[in-house]
């Protein structure tokens, strides 16, 4: 069977850069983008664009129809600081796209789901090195909760109706197509940005604070790896854990300083600080490696 895309969420940070490499994968003809926006000029040029609000079933159920779709990534959601700020929102957000998008998989409208989870769902109660796939989630952020509860109802549509749902737990993702929308490891994004254009940055994290990171080239790489494998070696149907580096922000800021000599960094830790010290410093992907064959190829 011929593949048909469906990207939600495509305007994203990992949005644009899934759109594109599923696009130059599988031909722009068969990969359809969709968000409540229409995005940057690189994105929109590459091939088909359908405005769409997630959390409308009946409009998405048309467009699955319209393009016969039959592989949906869900990659719409409002990550952890501004959900803090706008939790009803963010809840209804980030759990009713992931029903509406379930539940065209019950119905057998669609044949394959990808939807992101992240390592938001650990909580300071987790241990912070090395954190096992299966190991204490008592997330403390409207984020976390709802990657936790959407966790917990893909495994169950997977087991109770068949649905085949797969997930990854997103670390921090380092990227610079798309700037990022609104989380809490969005630091090693701006940095780069700042010291480019103004030789300095404030961060909003401590200079200690390490947390598990990512090159999207990798995370992408991730989730067309974990898309393209066998049905039989998906063990783990609520989300793995996938890992590539970890590091604070004072060692990405000297690595700064090895391209721009003069570059400056203070610190003024917010309230994300709080959310990142209830996360881990070290994640233990062996699942994600042992299952599906992952490995990470950029460090920092």
């Amino acid at each position: 069977m011929q593949k048909s895309i469906l990207i939600i969420g495509a305007c994203g940070q990992i949005g644009t850069e899934l759109t594109l490499a599923l696009r130059d994968k599988f031909g722009k003809e068969n990969t359809i983008a969709s968000d409540i926006r229409e995005g940057s000029k690189n994105l929109m040029d590459s091939g088909p664009f359908e405005v769409l609000d997630a959390t409308d079933y009946n409009a998405l159920e048309e467009i699955v129809a319209y393009y016969d779709i039959n592989e949906v990534y869900l990659m719409a959601a409002m990550l952890s600081a501004t959900a803090e700020k706008f939790p009803m929102r963010a809840w209804n957000l980030n759990m009713n796209s992931l029903f509406n998008v379930l539940n065209l998989g019950k119905e057998k409208k669609v044949n394959k789901i990808f939807w992101p989870s992240s390592i938001a769902v650990f909580g300071p109660n987790t241990p912070k090195e090395h954190t096992l796939q299966s190991t204490i989630m008592d997330p403390s952020t409207v984020y976390g909760i709802s990657k936790q509860s959407g966790e917990r109802w893909c495994e169950y549509y997977h087991y109770k109706f068949g649905v085949d749902v797969r997930s990854i737990r997103y670390p921090g993702l380092i990227s610079w197509k798309t700037m990022p929308g609104g989380g809490t490891t969005d630091y090693a994004v701006e940095i780069s940005h700042k010291a480019l254009s103004e030789g300095a940055y404030t961060c909003f994290l401590k200079e200690d604070t390490e947390l598990p990171m990512m090159f999207v080239d990798d995370a992408i790489r991730a989730t067309l790896q974990l898309m393209e494998a066998d049905k039989e070696n998906i063990k783990v149907r609520a989300s793995y854990n996938l890992a590539a580096m970890s590091f604070n922000p004072a060692q990405i800021a000297e690595q700064i300083k090895k391209h721009i000599k003069d570059f400056k960094i203070s610190y003024k830790p917010d309230f994300r600080q709080a959310i990142a010290d209830s996360w881990p410093s070290s994640i233990n992907d062996s699942k994600a490696r042992n299952d599906w064959g992952w490995q990470a190829r950029f460090d920092l």
